[in-house]
């Protein structure tokens, strides 16, 4: 293949990992607003939305494979193509955990929600999510240092939701109505592995930012 005709391919790759993350966020998007508002309705159609993410995924992934496989790349080609390959993996494990947000939406009586508000934490990771890929797209090294830094603040969110969590759960154990005692459990677990799942979403922006990273200077400082 000429120079001219595999960088084509290169770039078309970078467009394809873009294009997959903004379907991603638009799935992350909707499960957060599920999660908000009690929407079963949009909660379902993240769910069934996952085929998409998947579908788009294997594409690009068999891109990647192909490019590697007929075109033998090296150097700084070789890295792009390698650090796209891993990005796409993390990008469908965040449309995995937007589908999370989906069942954990339609599985929470609105009657029953404990007291503490994750969906502002969750927006926050969405917006770390798309500066990453931003970083990505510009191959913007300085970006990516920042995608790192931010992510701490979300992991420190995170730890102070859970021991919200886990005050509001201790406090109405002591109130007057034994009877929730179970259904309360159910929710309180299921606000953790919430809490937890957003904290995952920001982990996969830093290691976009960590893969973007590799591919423009060699650099596996960000890498877990």
């Amino acid at each position: 293949m000429p120079r001219e005709e595999f960088q084509q391919s290169l770039d078309d790759l970078r467009a394809g990992v873009t294009e997959m993350g903004d379907l991603v966020l638009g799935r992350l998007d909707d499960g957060l607003d599920a999660l908000e508002r009690g929407d079963d309705d949009l909660a379902r159609a993240v769910i069934d939305g996952d085929d998409d993410v998947n579908d788009r995924y294997l594409q690009l992934e068999g891109e990647c494979i192909d490019l590697f496989a007929l075109q033998q790349p090296v150097a700084g080609d070789l890295r792009f193509v390698a650090a796209s390959f891993k990005i796409l993996t993390d990008l469908e494990r965040v449309g995995d955990l937007a589908t999370n947000f989906g069942r954990y939406a339609l599985a929470t009586d609105d009657a029953r929600r404990v007291d503490v508000d994750v969906v502002d934490v969750g927006r926050d990771a969405r917006a770390l999510v798309a500066d990453a890929l931003a970083a990505y797209a510009a191959e913007d090294v300085d970006a990516c240092y920042e995608v790192a830094e931010r992510d701490d603040e979300i992991d420190a969110l995170c730890q102070a939701a859970s021991e919200r969590v886990v005050r509001d759960l201790i406090e109405r154990e002591a109130g007057d109505d034994p009877w929730q005692t179970e259904a309360l459990m159910d929710d309180v677990s299921r606000l953790l592995l919430t809490i937890r799942d957003v904290e995952r979403v920001g982990d996969h922006a830093v290691n976009v930012a960590a893969r973007t990273l590799y591919a423009v200077e060699s650099d596996p400082e960000l890498v877990y």
